[in-house]
């Protein structure tokens, strides 16, 4: 099985967060998300989830 590389996985999976609601993705800050303070561009709301990496 190939490796992976650590600066591909940080450029696709750090700081990463995905809508509950319509699924887009956005990079914010975490202590930000975890504050409210980030809403989503599409529809407007504030509960983001982090994204989950495949196997």
């Amino acid at each position: 099985m190939a490796t992976k590389i650590p600066e591909a996985m940080n450029r696709l999976f750090k700081n990463m967060f995905v809508c509950e609601r319509c699924k887009s993705k956005i990079r914010a800050d975490p202590q930000k998300v975890l504050k409210s303070k980030v809403r989503c561009r599409k529809c407007g709301r504030s509960q983001l989830r982090v994204l989950k990496k495949s196997k």
